[in-house]
């Protein structure tokens, strides 16, 4: 399974989160869903983002998003949500046991939002 995962402050928009999308699509990869931390799941950004590109939203818990080992490490993601990065945290974590990163974070030209995508075992 492809997942885009995706970390985002409170005042991104869609456009943030899509920008911080379009820079780890390019992996040729599509994914099956777009996955987040449950606390943002719910957000119009995010939502609006989700309707966009016709995805379900699969949301991760914080205590799975501690348990992933991301290539990328932020010290305000470490401190704030204990992972080294939100998003590659969430794709993993949603992607699945022995999930790898095929496209490590980047973040949306405005700073708000960033993404990444996970590649599973299963497929």
């Amino acid at each position: 399974m492809i997942v885009a995962g995706f970390g985002f402050r409170a005042a991104a928009t869609v456009e943030s989160l899509l920008s911080a999308y379009q820079m780890v699509a390019h992996s040729g990869q599509t994914p099956a869903c777009l996955a987040a931390p449950a606390d943002k799941c719910q957000a119009a950004a995010f939502q609006s983002l989700a309707a966009r590109l016709d995805l379900p939203i699969r949301a991760i818990a914080s205590a799975d998003l501690a348990r992933q080992a991301t290539q990328t490490q932020s010290a305000p993601s470490l401190n704030a949500r204990g992972t080294g990065s939100v998003c590659e945290a969430a794709a993993l974590a949603a992607a699945g046991p022995g999930a790898q990163v095929i496209a490590p974070r980047a973040i949306s030209k405005d700073r708000l939002a960033t993404c990444s995508i996970a590649k599973g075992k299963a497929q």
